[in-house]
């Protein structure tokens, strides 16, 4: 796969973008021609990184033991953050250097034994604060290069298990046979075809930055950073540099120094492929259809070409991705088991894209479409393991159950492009749903016959509630009227359509003239200015107009659709008015006249407020 990396840097945020196209890059002699989009780059990859929202991820503090938990095997560590890191014993580094055993079923030494309350470590972040749970934390550190990732604390060489056999055995003997001084090194995907002086060089650099930090551990306070990731840009472009890297296009010019530095001290022969773009022009998002990508993660369905399509369902630890053949009905006389096998060859590529591009973690269950034919199965398995063998986050996958699911596991490291770009909605507090209108309206209604038991002397209560709620209660059959005549109150509605559909308060209680007017809009003879919307539904010669949240029937306004006209209030309602058309003199009015016959109508409508009490506010809080 060839790979070009965007990277577009706006204030507070930058936004990373991994590109994909079948085939290998052109050999990069002399001068290189810059990269063009085409039909064939596909969004691989998003990653977002926001100003106090970086990923921690890789950086090294120092910390304190809070407690040890020798139940959980694990202990808790202040290392500067809100909420404590969690560190499990087969992550700890004894404090003689040697390698601790790992636990597994029993075995090695307690957790109460390597650690001890109030004892100072240095630690890494291994895996993010995520929702509720703490950084991830390990004593054992790593630094990455180019090609090798050295670990102080750590011992022995190996090597990425996507190199080919032959290259791996090849680079495990050329490492073996150098001088790597104290610790272990992992060779890296992109290490392919190296050669023993460029290990060498490695080597020299990431010991360097090692004793860097074993200096700065020994001055440090507890909870200070004594070692920090690169970037975002540099992370993404570090990592896959491998023998399809292409090109990275960066539109910000500092950030196009950064990476053009790195490369110049880790992959001089890369330096060309780095480009400015000209922000001036089409924003560069845009003009690689990454913008799109990005408004994409949000969306629950996911087309697919042939017309069917994914529905993508989120839970605390489970993503749960359900295949339909949508519109698609197969193809000429093809059998149904074609038909559906095509779809889900096809929703296995696009399932893998849409993990790498949200960045989708923890369990994950694939509900493709039953497939008799365990040929047919068994192709679109592989087909899932073969995308999934561009992913660079880890993953596993268990063979197609009796039910035609497909369970898979992958590493959750960082929050994804979703959880960075949105929040738990404040009106359904994350559960997808919110009472109807029907449902509130009833239990307002119970929440009212609460309200007279507990306050007999009013007459009249004015209630604020959402404008759809009161609707509702308006309807025959609410309970709304029953109550009134049974317990001798009146009830008027207020509120605006912004207000929550379960908003439910007493605003004021009185006589019933009292409240009326507190709560009416209008009051007969009241002339105002309105804005002719649409044809009234039963009587093709009338129309309605609404003031606010108000609706007003306009006898004979059915010819002035669209115009701004003149009434009269002849009949006023809790919810509704009728009104008759005024003849200002000009038609539908001139803009002079008009201007003045609405501001005598708000004028009339403000002395109308004064007297009955009636208060006037914005959008956010209409009258109903």
């Amino acid at each position: 796969m060839r790979k070009t990396i965007l990277v577009s840097v706006d204030r507070g945020e930058t936004r990373v973008s991994v590109l994909e196209a079948k085939g290998k890059p052109p050999e990069r002699k002399g001068r290189r021609k810059k990269a063009a989009p085409g039909p064939d780059w596909k969004v691989a990859e998003l990653y977002v990184e926001r100003r106090g929202r970086r990923s921690i991820v890789g950086n090294i503090y120092k910390g304190r033991v809070d407690n040890v938990l020798p139940g959980m095997e694990a202990a808790f560590v202040d290392f500067g953050l809100e909420r404590n890191g969690f560190l499990h014993v087969d992550e700890i580094v004894p404090a003689d250097g040697s390698a601790a055993p790992k636990r597994g079923r029993g075995r090695g030494r307690r957790i109460d034994e390597l650690l001890k309350s109030g004892q100072e470590i240095v630690v890494q972040v291994v895996k993010d604060p995520l929702k509720t749970k703490g950084a991830r934390l390990s004593m054992n550190l790593s630094i990455a290069g180019r090609y090798l990732v050295y670990m102080p604390q750590g011992g022995g060489v190996g090597v990425s298990k996507r190199v080919p056999d032959k290259e791996r055995t090849r680079l495990r003997k050329l490492i073996e046979n150098l001088d790597v001084g104290g610790g272990g090194v992992i060779v890296r995907t992109a290490a392919q075809g190296g050669q023993k002086e460029d290990f060498k060089r490695e080597i020299a650099y990431l010991h360097r930055l090692a004793e860097v930090v074993g200096r700065r551990a020994n001055d440090a306070e507890i909870g200070t950073m004594i070692f920090q990731e690169a970037d975002l840009s540099v992370r993404v472009i570090r990592d896959v540099l491998v023998e399809e890297f292409e090109a990275a296009i960066l539109d910000d010019q500092k950030q196009y120094e950064r990476v053009a530095s790195f490369l110049q001290r880790t992959a001089p022969e890369l330096e060309k492929s780095v480009e400015l773009y000209d922000r001036t022009k089409e924003p560069l998002f845009d003009k690689w259809g990454a913008e799109e990508a990005f408004n994409s993660v949000l969306s629950r369905r996911v087309e697919l070409p042939s017309g069917g399509y994914l529905i993508i369902d989120y839970a605390e630890a489970l993503t749960v991705i359900d295949i339909n053949t949508g519109s698609f009905t197969g193809r000429g006389k093809g059998r149904l088991e074609d038909t559906i096998t095509k779809v889900n060859v096809e929703a296995a590529e696009e399932v893998v894209r849409q993990l790498r591009m949200r960045d989708i973690g923890g369990i994950i269950v694939i509900d493709f479409i039953d497939m008799a034919r365990a040929r047919n199965r068994d192709q679109v398995l592989k087909t899932l393991r073969k995308a999934l063998d561009e992913d660079r986050t880890k993953t596993y996958v268990v063979e197609v159950s009796p039910l035609g699911l497909v369970e898979m596991t992958r590493q959750n490291v960082t929050d994804g492009v979703r959880e960075i770009l949105t929040k738990r909605c404040p009106v359904c507090d994350g559960e997808g749903v919110v009472s109807s209108e029907e449902t509130v309206a009833i239990e307002i209604v119970r929440k009212l016959r609460e309200v007279v038991a507990e306050q007999p002397d009013p007459e009249a209560f004015l209630v604020r509630v959402n404008p759809r709620v009161a609707g509702e209660l308006m309807h025959e059959g609410s309970g709304l009227t029953e109550l009134e005549e049974s317990a001798g109150k009146r009830f008027h509605f207020e509120g605006g359509d912004v207000l929550p559909l379960d908003t439910f308060a007493v605003v004021e209680t009185g006589g019933r003239e009292e409240i009326e007017e507190r709560a009416l809009p209008f009051k007969v003879g009241d002339e105002v200015l309105v804005t002719i919307e649409e044809p009234h539904m039963y009587n093709a010669e009338d129309a309605v107009a609404r003031v606010e949240a108000y609706i007003v029937s306009v006898t004979g306004g059915g010819g002035h659709v669209g115009e701004r006209r003149m009434v009269r209030i002849e009949d006023v309602g809790r919810s509704s008015a009728t009104a008759s058309l005024l003849d200002d003199g000009n038609g539908a009015g001139g803009d002079g006249s008009a201007k003045q016959l609405e501001s005598a109508s708000a004028g009339g409508r403000r002395r109308r407020g004064s007297r009955g009490g009636k208060k006037r506010s914005g959008a956010g809080d209409k009258s109903s």
